[in-house]
């Protein structure tokens, strides 16, 4: 009886720790699986195991259906680099001219739409320009220039002065489309009375004035109302009119998406471009143009200064700190592909400055939105690469062939018309195209405040 007492104890202490081997192991088992799968899937989806991972870096801007064999095209790789532009985060894509890509011919994303809405836009768009006099203190601010606009922010100026005599002007609020808060904030930003410091504060106080005065800001919360400014600190200068930056249409150089203040498709880019009224612009044809490519600039941003570390003893890529001692736009105009590359603000007259000697934009910059983009196809006449690429520069650009380049720059060619201002607008110039972008915009939305 004892012996069998002793046995049936055996058996329970042994099937009790079957059972809490059982317990324990299945958990661990369970837990080993898991893990094995979390880092099968990082190891496929990252460069966390791969021993170059710049290779893999860069496939989510590279995939393309004509490229199968990526080292094939762009050869041995330079060392792995860093993304240069200090914000980091998601890259703009890379315009994929690499293998055999055929350029894409068609500068505008639809021709025929973009003509007949021209055509309405035309006829119909009416602005409501808040009306100021001379006597004003401030009328150097709210009315326009009575001189030929100049300088690196002359956008600003040129759109006021250009509006104020354009049959798109109405002084009957209950005819308008949209309605224009015309201060400058370049001029702004150079009043002795205002300066940096005080900008928020006019600002504040001119909306503040708007809704108290006037029925038109209240009934959509502003959303009907837009205000131009192509000087860098209109990013910071609405900071105090929190309703402009939730509901109004703002038309700006720095139309950055990593801004908090800029929101694309809501707002608009408006091209930095250096005034050249008189000027006609050249045409060089694309044969003629011996260097492939050229930057000058100050080196005032990571970017910038990673641009001139990796390219400055190349031979085929001009590169310089600072101004140049030769002729600038000579060298525009020998020069296949002009660099755009962030300084401060993304923003730059560069691009103007390329398209206006006949030379193919290469823009360096990440977040950028780029003037015109809701009309016109960057990719027919430009390339876009992010920052972290600067040392696949040469490679990006010597893999087109010199079909597709002649291509890109007949297209340059024919939309530089598009990037140019004129004392007197010219169908399509830069003042009908910022026209067209606020004909776009023009149905009101409203973003309640809290």
């Amino acid at each position: 009886m004892a012996r069998s007492f002793i046995l049936l104890y055996s058996l329970s202490r042994r099937r009790v720790s079957d059972s809490l081997r059982s317990l324990f192991f299945i958990p661990t088992a369970l837990a080993l699986t898991t893990s094995f799968f979390i880092l099968f899937y990082i190891s496929s989806t990252s460069n966390l195991f791969n021993p170059h991972p710049h290779h893999q870096s860069r496939l989510h801007f590279l995939q393309n259906p004509n490229v199968h064999n990526l080292q094939t095209l762009i050869g041995s790789q330079p060392q792995a680099t860093s993304d240069f532009d200090s914000h980091g985060g998601e890259l703009k894509p890379l315009r994929s001219s690499i293998g055999k890509t055929v350029v894409n011919e068609i500068i505008f994303h639809d021709h025929d739409i973009f003509t007949q809405d021209y055509i309405k836009m035309n006829k119909s768009f009416k602005i409501f320009m808040y009306p100021h006099n001379k006597n004003d203190p401030f009328a150097n601010v709210l009315l326009p220039v009575d001189f030929e606009p100049e300088g690196n922010y002359a956008s600003e100026s040129f759109f006021k002065k250009t509006l104020n005599s354009s049959h798109f002007l109405t002084k009957d609020p209950s005819k308008a489309d949209l309605f224009y808060l015309p201060f400058s904030i370049a001029r702004l930003r150079h009043d002795p009375r205002v300066g940096i410091d005080g900008i928020q504060d006019f600002i504040k106080d001119y909306i503040f004035n708007v809704s108290h005065y006037y029925p038109y800001w209240n009934r959509t919360g502003g959303a009907d109302h837009f205000y131009v400014s192509c000087h860098s600190i209109g990013k910071v200068a609405i900071n105090k009119a929190e309703e402009i930056k939730l509901n109004a249409i703002q038309v700006v150089c720095s139309s950055s998406y990593f801004q908090s203040a800029y929101i694309p498709h809501k707002d608009a880019s408006l091209p930095q471009i250096w005034p050249r009224v008189d000027a006609n612009p050249p045409n060089i044809t694309s044969s003629q143009r011996k260097k492939l490519a050229f930057f000058a600039g100050s080196i005032n941003s990571p970017v910038r200064q990673k641009l001139i570390e990796t390219w400055q003893n190349d031979t085929s890529i001009s590169v310089h700190a600072g101004h140049l001692n030769t002729s600038y736009e000579q060298a525009l105009q020998d020069s296949k592909f002009c660099l755009h590359v962030k300084g401060y603000e993304v923003n730059t007259a560069r691009i103007g400055d390329a398209l206006h000697h006949g030379c193919v934009p290469v823009i360096i910059a990440n977040y950028y939105d780029l003037p015109f983009a809701d009309i016109l196809n960057w990719k027919s006449f430009s390339i876009v690469i992010p920052t972290l690429d600067i040392p696949l520069l040469q490679r990006i650009l010597m893999s087109l062939s010199t079909d597709e380049y002649a291509s890109m720059h007949k297209n340059v060619l024919e939309v530089r018309k598009h990037f140019r201002w004129h004392v007197n607008p010219v169908d399509y110039d830069a003042f009908y195209m910022v026209m067209y972008e606020l004909w776009l915009r023009r149905s009101s939305i409203r973003v309640p405040l809290s």
